[in-house]
């Protein structure tokens, strides 16, 4: 292998494990905040996927422009589920933990199967995208520009997670956190903090998904492997640590390119799941964990 394969392959893994690290960032949040771990996150992501296919093939409108708007749907998307559905769960007094993950798991059983049914079970692509079939050279490494541009945003959105906690909002974030039930008594809304974080989650998925859609296929069962590599990501980095989902997927993201060149490509998530047991060994916790 030639150093100007390396560098591609570390290149190509740059790019994707900065989606990756977006997707679970979403997942890491949600459960950081409640400890509820969405099981339709994937879901989420496909919707999201088929929402900037639908629009483009209504009116041509390119992903970029698109991505204020889905992730805007997204956001109230996730505010509504927490609104109809999560909060109903966590309301139950018995055997709160199995009803939740049952709520999560129907809900996405629930959204691939409407997928499937609205669009059929084939593959769709967006296509003649302002960065089709385009790259940059770079001393002789190659990144193609729809993957750029999507990992150029995945790190944008993950910027803005992160200095959400400087806000108030942030701060009362954090406060629900730590003691879900005293910030009662300072007056924070706990509900809407919820509800807010819920739609952040979902939001920050909806915005990996946007920018996938430019490069990566559209189908039912898209969300599920994503969805796989956001569940490891989380536990990898430290349940409910946003930067441990940044350094947790940019791993990922390494290990799966590099395996994918000794193995066959399609064994790359050996690499992955190899890695993840490695660490689980001698950090339980994961590498920024709190649990």
């Amino acid at each position: 292998m030639t150093l100007e394969t390396v560098l591609q392959v570390a290149a190509g893994g740059l790019l994707m494990g900065l989606i990756y690290a977006l997707v679970a960032a979403g997942l890491s949040l949600i459960f950081g905040l409640m400890d509820v771990v969405n099981f339709a996150h994937g879901e989420l992501m496909m919707l999201a996927m088929y929402a900037v296919f639908v629009i483009w093939q209504a009116s041509g409108l390119d992903p970029m422009l698109q991505l204020p708007i889905v992730a805007a749907m997204l956001f109230l998307g996730g505010m509504a589920i927490y609104r109809g559905m999560i909060a109903r769960a966590l309301g139950v007094q018995f055997n709160r933990g199995m009803v939740q993950i049952f709520v999560t798991f129907g809900l996405a059983i629930f959204i691939r199967g409407a997928a499937q049914f609205v669009w059929g079970g084939e593959f769709r692509s967006v296509t003649n995208t302002w960065l089709s079939d385009r790259s940059l050279n770079l001393a002789g490494v190659y990144f193609p520009l729809p993957q750029l541009a999507a990992a150029a945003v995945c790190l944008a959105a993950f910027a803005g997670l992160l200095l959400i906690s400087r806000t108030e909002f942030g701060k009362a974030l954090e406060a629900t956190r730590e003691d879900r039930e005293a910030v009662a008594l300072i007056g924070i809304d706990r509900d809407r903090i919820f509800a807010l974080g819920w739609g952040l989650g979902a939001g920050a998925v909806g915005i990996a998904g946007v920018m996938l859609a430019g490069f990566y296929y559209v189908g039912p069962n898209v969300g599920a492997s994503f969805a796989l590599i956001a569940y490891v990501t989380v536990a990898l980095g430290g349940f409910g640590s946003m930067g441990g989902a940044l350094v947790a997927g940019l791993l990922i993201g390494e290990v799966e390119a590099f395996t994918a060149v000794v193995l066959e490509p399609s064994l790359k998530q050996i690499g992955v799941f190899g890695v993840y047991l490695l660490v689980l060994m001698f950090r339980p916790r994961g590498l920024f964990g709190k649990l």
